[in-house]
């Protein structure tokens, strides 16, 4: 139905995986078929030897799906609360991803209003992560380890549809108590679907 980007587009520094996200399209397939979709407008990126990383201790079960390969969906439940979607960057064994932070909804909108609990604007919709792991109804049980790069998986990132370029700004990332001072969260300048 969509042509998801390639495992070649997770292959390179994480880094630069994590600003070239921006602007790209999440595609959704819901448990119940409906699809609902946005375009990335927020990342931030986790590396090896980061404090911040869920990687940093080393290989667990809970965050295998980090140290495996490229371009797979990592899903965990943040604070008993919220579901957040990450993707695995770099080689298998390497341990880095790129959290999906925010997304202009686009198509389903709808759809998560209902899954947001039926709030009005869409701006609010899924500008964060939490909510927007609650606008594409993400789970650890049915979405940790999803491959999206291919054509049949339930979560996918395909190429974007804006044609217009956009200024990307660099800053520290938020809502960590380490790695603080690392400037790797990016944004769409002046989109108003980043979060706040």
């Amino acid at each position: 139905m969509f042509d998801p980007l390639p495992a070649e587009f997770y292959l390179r520094p994480t880094l630069e995986v994590a600003r070239e996200l921006l602007g790209k399209l999440i595609v959704r397939r819901l448990p119940g078929g409906d699809i609902v979709s946005g375009i990335i407008v927020e990342t931030d990126a986790y590396l090896t030897g980061d404090p911040a990383s869920h990687t940093y201790r080393g290989l667990t079960p809970r965050n295998a799906v980090m140290f495996g390969p490229p371009g797979r969906a990592y899903v965990y439940l943040s604070y008993g609360l919220h579901n957040m979607l990450n993707i695995v960057c770099g080689p298998a064994g390497v341990g880095e991803a790129v959290l999906i932070r925010a997304l202009e909804p686009l198509d389903g909108i709808e759809t998560m209003r209902t899954l947001r609990g039926g709030i009005g604007s869409r701006f609010g919709l899924s500008s964060g992560p939490g909510k927007l792991g609650q606008a594409l109804q993400l789970s650890v049980a049915g979405d940790n380890g999803l491959d999206v790069t291919s054509r049949h998986s339930a979560i996918q990132v395909c190429p974007g549809p804006w044609s217009e370029s956009f200024e990307i700004v660099e800053t520290k990332r938020i809502g960590i108590s380490v790695g603080v001072d690392s400037p790797w969260r990016y944004y769409v300048k002046g989109n108003p679907h980043v979060s706040r």
